[in-house]
């Protein structure tokens, strides 16, 4: 993944820096934080750097998951300047995009502490990049929902349509899953519940309901399946969600339109 994304920014060679800066030159930097945020990816940035020039020297002042203020130094480098030049671009992108995950899934996370609901990713990542955005998530105190298709046994709506119903797409899973996978069933109203306890299923996916809704459906399940609030919960009042009695609500958002945190990379002068 990394070596790719070396491999994407540089092509056939960084002509600028190999132009403009003599091959002995050594530099000095800081990353700073140009606004507040929970950091993340710090290995991600060291091992980029190692894999342009092993002389390349990088030490964290924060760990992944910290909170940082801004103006923050969250790691200082050292080494050959065309390599740190070369790499900087790839290991700010990595920085800032988990960075930036980080940071809106504790924004997330603070939003319902005292309430028994927790914050769970979804499998809407970037292509290639969802192990560290996940990562990003579980830093940030959210938790991982399936990591790829055979994690579990999620029946949504298209499946449920082509099945037929909950009950023949549950009863199928249940013969063809293993025994160890959940089963967990989208519903968009009080029958779709009805049916998929009915059918025994251990996780049920509240889908797109108002806050009224969520609560009569947390009443009617009655401790029977876990409950999962989805749909546009990015867009939420995630305490009043959590409030409703919910134990997961799953976000999109955490990963698929996060804003990028605003770091950046500043060379030391000699006097500095």
């Amino acid at each position: 993944m990394l070596v790719a994304s070396l491999h994407e920014d540089v092509g056939t060679g960084d002509i600028t820096t190999q132009s403009t800066i003599p091959e002995d030159t050594v530099i000095s930097g800081r990353f700073i934080a140009k606004e507040p945020g929970v950091i993340c990816g710090l290995p991600v940035v060291a091992r980029v750097f190692e894999l342009v020039d092993p002389q390349i020297q990088l030490k964290a002042c924060f760990s992944d998951g910290d909170l940082v203020e801004k103006g923050s130094v969250i790691a200082k480098i050292s080494g050959p300047a065309r390599g740190i030049l070369t790499g900087e671009r790839v290991a700010l992108n990595f920085l800032q995009r988990l960075s930036g995950i980080a940071t809106r899934t504790r924004h997330c996370v603070d939003a319902v502490r005292g309430t028994q609901a927790v914050i769970a990713d979804t499998r809407k990542t970037t292509p290639g990049l969802r192990v560290l955005e996940k990562y990003a998530v579980k830093t940030a105190g959210g938790v991982n929902h399936r990591f790829n298709l055979a994690d579990g046994v999620l029946i949504k709506d298209n499946h449920i349509n082509a099945a037929g119903s909950i009950t023949k797409a549950v009863e199928s899973a249940r013969f063809h899953a293993p025994h160890t996978l959940k089963i967990e069933v989208e519903a968009e109203n009080f029958d779709m519940i009805d049916e998929a306890l009915a059918c025994r299923a251990d996780i049920i996916m509240l889908d797109n309901m108002t806050l009224g809704e969520m609560a009569q459906a947390v009443a009617r399940i009655g401790g029977r399946a876990i409950v999962e609030a989805s749909g546009n919960m990015g867009q939420k009042d995630l305490l009043a969600v959590a409030k409703t009695g919910v134990d997961i609500i799953s976000i999109g958002a955490l990963t698929h339109t996060v804003r990028a945190m605003d770091i950046s990379l500043r060379f030391q002068k000699a006097d500095e």
